[in-house]
């Protein structure tokens, strides 16, 4: 028996899955807030046309070892860049850049126009900060994510500098969004859905990428996170106790695991 749109929403929704839900994100804007008041930065740097086609970079206090990239989630329809400050924590802890990216969403622009924005906004940045990149995005970002590790996204001499891409609990194969509720939002056909998903391509040989889900998430995030490790021969780190919301919380402490794979 098919299943109901109903029944295909449930397998995306995460929010009502999570105890004390609502608590995150008031949370998160109170520390992006802190952050962005007590750390060097350069905030709202335009990279297109668009009003959310801006950037925010933070410095460490010494010369930056390279470009630390954060591209933030929420269905590719939801939440900004404002949002995630403090998670630039970890890298400039680390002497690393860090630049939180913020892009058109759905449904002013496509995926694929997405896509462009995000590459576009990672080449401005790139060009302030020398050294090698690394690329990180949670949900709608870890999508993202795959996407700037894959050929002919990013300019070649771009492309050329990731050195290391941690795609958090990814969005790998979009044909599933197809009939749920959400793509009358994201208006997802099915070339789009099959041109971005990061499954039916293959990544940029030179780059070590990690494919990272935390243990306690929906069992539609943990196959899209082993299906992208699959169709990649990517690493896939599961981290124990961990739910859609704080899987995102090791980007805070250097020393972490998901922060070794994306520094190290």
């Amino acid at each position: 028996m098919s299943k109901t749109r109903e029944a295909l929403d449930l397998e995306y929704e995460n929010g009502g899955f999570i105890l004390d839900a609502e608590s995150y994100p008031p949370r998160w804007e109170a520390a992006a807030e802190a952050f962005r008041n007590s750390t060097a930065c350069d905030l709202d740097v335009a990279y297109g046309d668009h009003a959310r086609e801006r950037y925010d970079l933070f410095f460490p206090e010494a010369a930056p070892k390279g470009l630390m990239v954060f591209i933030h989630g929420g269905y590719w329809k939801a939440r900004s860049k404002e949002d995630w400050s403090h998670f630039a924590g970890g890298g400039v802890a680390a002497g690393w850049a860090v630049a939180m990216i913020g892009y058109p969403l759905a449904p002013d622009r496509r995926i694929s126009q997405i896509t462009a924005s995000v590459a576009a906004a990672i080449t401005a940045a790139a060009a302030r900060v020398s050294g090698p990149i690394a690329v990180s995005g949670h949900s709608a970002g870890g999508h993202l994510t795959a996407r700037m590790s894959m050929p002919d996204v990013l300019p070649a001499q771009i492309g050329a500098r990731v050195a290391r891409a941690v795609a958090i609990s990814p969005v790998s194969d979009l044909r599933p969004l197809l009939p749920l509720t959400m793509n009358e939002t994201l208006h997802l056909d099915q070339e789009e859905a099959e041109t971005e998903s990061p499954v039916l391509g293959q990544p940029l040989a030179h780059i070590a990428i990690t494919s990272l889900v935390g243990a306690e998430e929906r069992p539609a995030f943990l196959d899209q996170a082993r299906w992208l490790s699959e169709a990649w021969h990517c690493d896939h780190v599961i981290l124990p106790g961990r739910h859609h919301f704080d899987v995102i919380d090791p980007l805070l402490d250097p020393e972490s695991r998901l922060m070794r794979a994306l520094l190290a």
